[in-house]
């Protein structure tokens, strides 16, 4: 009996055993992807396995790489006059924007010479020098010329221009002013000042036309130079140039004067017409007049944005040629002679300055 007591109790207590092995092995199963873990028994202390390691293969590093601004003209370098900018003032910016040729110092302040040619005392941002200087005609009081459908003004139309042209030299790497930097009166006195103080490699004055002779062919763009400097009239043959072949892809019902092209204007005393021309003297400089506001398409053109811009590249394009290449523009025609004088303005004649500091 005993030795059978015994038996029974070892079987149960296999059995036992047995159901506990299979519940720890369900519960090892439901706590999730793990595996289960089975431990042997043995009389030596446990030995833990080491933690798995995982290698993570990173990506190869990018280099992202910025592109600069197109050249205004594929593969042409501008070597730009160096500007010190710890030269002498030339000119100085005022606190409200303006931009006036400096006369003279008192103190720490600039003796300048106002908008209406007037001598002031100013604070401002000193200008020790400018590789372009870009002249929106008019402004203020004298709006040049007007549309005839919309009312468009020729000084909108010519600080526009301007600004761009400005932004797209200054993005091929040039120091570039403005002789009027809002809509204000300023004499070709101060404008004529600036650019001789300032004494830029180039000098372009922007103007919009009016009173064609009649139809045309094609654009009627017009340039101005200086009778007495070859360097203005290659300047005024690639503005010419330039401009004519961006305004000809626009399909339009032009007008100009018989003899548009690149020319001069005399004065009956033998010298440039211009006042813009004759106070420039010693830079190189000329007169654009580009489109005819006049014109209704013409003036339907210029409210666009396309018909600016491509304005606005052509000078700019033209500058970088004239600085950069050897080339000689076109456009070159004989004027004929006028007797009807030019737009009036410019003067000091009730001329107010604009608020300066």
């Amino acid at each position: 009996m005993v030795t059978l007591a015994v038996t029974l109790l070892r079987q149960n207590a296999r059995r036992l055993a047995l159901g506990f092995g299979v519940v720890a092995l369900i519960a090892g199963c439901a706590a999730g992807d793990e595996a289960p873990v089975v431990v042997a028994p043995s009389s030596s202390s446990p030995t833990t396995a080491p933690p798995a390691t995982t290698t993570t293969t990173l990506p190869p590093a990018t280099t992202t790489t910025t592109a600069g601004p197109a050249p205004l003209v594929p593969g042409v370098h501008v070597d730009w006059a160096a500007i010190d900018p710890a030269g002498e003032a030339k000119a100085v910016v005022t606190p409200t924007g303006i931009v006036l040729p400096v006369v003279g110092l008192d103190g720490d302040r600039y003796v300048v010479t106002t908008p209406c040619a007037q001598q002031a005392t100013v604070s401002g941002t000193p200008l020790t020098g400018a590789n372009v200087v870009i002249d929106a005609g008019h402004g203020g009081d004298e709006p040049g010329a007007v549309g005839r459908v919309h009312g468009l003004t020729e000084k909108e139309v010519n600080l526009a221009i301007a600004e761009q042209t400005k932004q797209l030299l200054e993005e091929a790497g040039a120091t570039v002013v403005l002789t009027r930097t809002a809509d204000y009166r300023i004499t070709l006195a101060t404008r004529g000042a600036l650019a001789t103080a300032l004494a830029p490699q180039a000098f372009v004055s922007i103007h919009h036309n009016a009173e064609p002779d009649g139809p045309w062919d094609g654009p009627g763009n017009e340039t101005y130079y200086q009778i007495a400097s070859p360097d203005s009239k290659r300047l005024a043959g690639l503005v010419w140039e330039e401009i004519h072949e961006a305004f000809a892809p626009f399909a339009v019902s032009w007008v100009a004067d018989t003899d548009a092209g690149a020319k001069y204007r005399l004065a009956s005393s033998g010298g440039d017409y211009y006042g813009i021309l004759k106070r420039t003297a010693g830079v190189a400089a000329v007169l654009s007049e580009a489109a005819f506001i006049s014109n209704p398409p013409e003036e339907e053109l210029l409210l666009t944005d396309d018909f600016r811009h491509a304005e606005a590249l052509a000078i700019a394009r033209a500058v970088v040629r004239y600085l950069g290449t050897p080339d000689q523009g076109s456009g070159y025609t004989t004027p004929y002679d006028r007797t009807e004088p030019a737009g009036g303005g410019g003067g000091t004649s009730g001329c107010e300055d604009p608020a300066l500091e």
